[in-house]
């Protein structure tokens, strides 16, 4: 009997957040590429909360969008609420976030998928990853599927999420499975372990789903969307899917005495579960034990779509056990005869340390391997979504023997988010916030476009249309500054009067009534360009002074056991993460200059010996 074999550029493991974008990119960038998934009913699926962006997520969001990425558009085509949250504050804090028709938009990226060009969506099981040693290092070859079957490929991305090895706990009861009614990969757990990887395992929750018409929402404080909701994508220009409100409830003291008196009974509690969650996604649970002065926390009440009665209970996250939950709704007002329809989950899974990942996310131990999303120790669909991009892309580029496209902390929080995983590791989940980047005022969700359409237009992932509407933008911008900046009121040149935060763009137009025919998102941004010029210019400093760091690089094969004065600390650490540039090894925990410092020495030649 002759074995199935089946020949691609690129093999995509998962068809989650992650892998549908790596899967786009690199069939968009020319790849002949197969996207494996489990069950194709689940393409794209939102497991947990039914909602993209937010803090600093938003931001994600619309850089995933400037570089050709789908998750803006699909929110737009399929959101029922947009928020713009922390309005208050300065743009660098501005987050786009929007609750979605939660079927519509996986429906809205399957299809999306489907109608892709280079890339085939197959319904697979991945039992085994297949390699060949070249010269003394492993290479991927391929996946082995059940039925006997192989997809060969040279570069293959790794996108399971929560399947590797994955345990849901409600309570005592404990069952094999990633999420609610599927079951679990151990064979590529299995198969990493065999190729030298390191694996750790990490836990994540969610909250119970209730019947939207068991609800007494007169109870609750409505909550609704933004009057003038602003769209994801640079593409779109007009959200026209009808809005929903939220809803928000809180627990109280009856609540938490009752999960006192169930801790015991709680698998993180009680050494059933040993494994870390996410600290800023923490279970109902470790609230109650974490912050026991309070006396309510805020719960919010977010329909999953206009076809299904579902509602996400944010904020309630729990794997204590159904008759605890059942008691436990009864105690919240407004949610004293609320059905059940899902019960809250804990599940523990496998990932693998990202700390073994080269910046371009191809994995040190096998050539051609690539890990994107919750694999490299991250929560969120943002954050996963993102790292899938830059796989995908990464993994085309290989095959057409380009460099890979790395982004720098100063570009983008995708940036930042990659540089935080390889070069620091993790010990508890990722999550992206905007304190993360130091940055940030550079990094707005405004201006995604304006640092990576350029680049993403250089390397063939943005469409002409997409590429038109961008270039339109700056000419309107470019053309806005030129009229400020030679157009006086009153002896005032109208630039300087726009920088007075007491002035708007209105006031400005009707002494400039050319600047009227500007776009809202064009004017905007010549609105922050003007008056943060300042903080922007004393940022740039010190990106040039990384920039100088980041020029100097590290071989690959540099034998960091050589540097016999340094530190034995700082030496297992270089040696670990194998830092690829000086600016990448400064960033490294518990690294000092006085270590960067003798790298540089090294590395200039002035120790008399070379290390590589």
């Amino acid at each position: 009997m002759s074995e199935c074999r089946y020949q691609y550029d690129v093999i995509v493991v998962g068809a989650g957040h992650a892998g549908t974008e790596a899967a786009l990119a690199a069939a968009r960038l020319g790849a002949k590429t197969a996207l494996l998934t489990t069950n194709l009913d689940t393409v794209a699926q939102m497991s947990c909360n039914p909602a993209i962006g937010g803090i600093a997520k938003g931001q994600i969001v619309r850089e995933i969008d400037a570089m050709g990425g789908v998750m803006g558009q699909a929110i737009d085509a399929t959101g029922i609420q947009f928020r713009l949250l922390n309005r208050r504050k300065g743009p660098a804090m501005h987050s786009p976030r929007a609750q979605a028709d939660k079927k519509a938009y996986q429906w809205w990226v399957k299809l999306a998928v489907e109608d892709q060009p280079n890339l085939d969506l197959c319904q697979e099981i991945v039992s085994d990853l297949v390699t060949e040693t070249v010269d003394g290092k492993q290479r991927i070859t391929g996946v082995s599927v059940h039925g006997g079957a192989i997809y060969a490929a040279t570069r293959v991305v790794l996108t399971t999420g929560t399947f590797l090895a994955a345990i849901m706990h409600i309570g005592e009861s404990k069952t094999p499975g990633g999420r609610g009614g599927e079951g679990t990969s151990s064979g590529i757990s299995n198969a990493l372990n065999r190729l030298g990887f390191r694996l750790d395992r990490f836990k994540t929750g969610t909250p119970a789903r209730l019947n939207f018409n068991s609800i007494d929402f007169d109870k609750t404080e409505l909550q609704p969307g933004d009057e003038d909701p602003q769209p994801f994508s640079y593409l779109t220009e007009k959200l026209t899917l009808e809005q929903m409100p939220c809803h928000i409830t809180y627990t109280n003291e009856k609540v938490h005495d009752l999960i006192r008196a169930n801790l015991h009974r709680a698998p993180m509690y009680s050494g059933q579960i040993d494994s870390r969650g996410p600290r800023y996604c923490p279970s109902i649970e470790d609230k109650v034990v974490r912050f026991a002065d309070k006396d309510r926390h805020q719960l919010f009440l977010e329909p999953e779509g206009h076809n299904t009665r579902e509602v996400y209970v944010n904020g309630i996250s729990t794997s204590l056990p159904r008759d605890v939950q059942d008691e436990m709704f009864k105690l919240i007002p407004g949610l004293e005869n609320a059905q059940i329809m899902r019960y809250g989950y804990a599940v523990e899974y496998d990932f693998c340390p990202p700390d073994q990942l080269w910046p371009s996310l191809q994995t040190k131990e096998v050539t051609g391997l690539y890990f994107a999303g919750q694999i490299n120790g991250t929560t969120g669909y943002e954050e996963a979504a993102a790292q899938g991009l830059m796989a995908g892309i990464n993994a085309a580029l290989e095959g057409r023997g380009e460099e890979p496209l790395i982004l720098g902390r100063e570009q983008a929080y995708i940036g930042v988010l990659i540089d935080d995983l390889v070069t620091c590791g993790v010990d508890e989940p990722y999550r992206m916030f905007t304190s993360r980047a130091e940055h940030r005022l550079m990094l707005r969700q405004d201006n995604a476009d304006r640092r990576l359409t350029p680049l993403a237009n250089e390397r063939g992932l943005i469409t002409a249309q997409r590429w038109a509407a961008f270039s339109s933008k700056l000419e309107q911008i470019d053309s806005a500054l030129e009229t400020l900046s030679t157009t006086r009121h009153q002896g005032t040149l109208l630039s300087n009067i726009l920088r007075r935060n007491d002035s708007t763009w209105e006031q400005v137009c009707e002494l400039a009534p050319q600047l009227s025919g500007i776009s809202d998102e064009a004017s905007l941004q010549v609105t922050y360009d003007l008056r943060y010029e300042g903080y922007v210019a004393r940022q740039q400093v010190e990106i040039e002074r990384q920039k100088r760091l980041s020029y100097k690089r590290i071989p690959e094969s540099f034998d960091f056991t050589r540097l016999t004065q340094m530190r034995t600390e700082a030496r297992e650490k270089l040696g670990r993460v194998r830092p690829t540039t000086v600016a990448q090894a400064e960033r490294i925990s518990g690294i000092t200059p006085s270590d960067i410092a003798l790298l540089l020495v090294y590395l200039d030649g002035r120790m008399g010996s070379k290390t590589s």
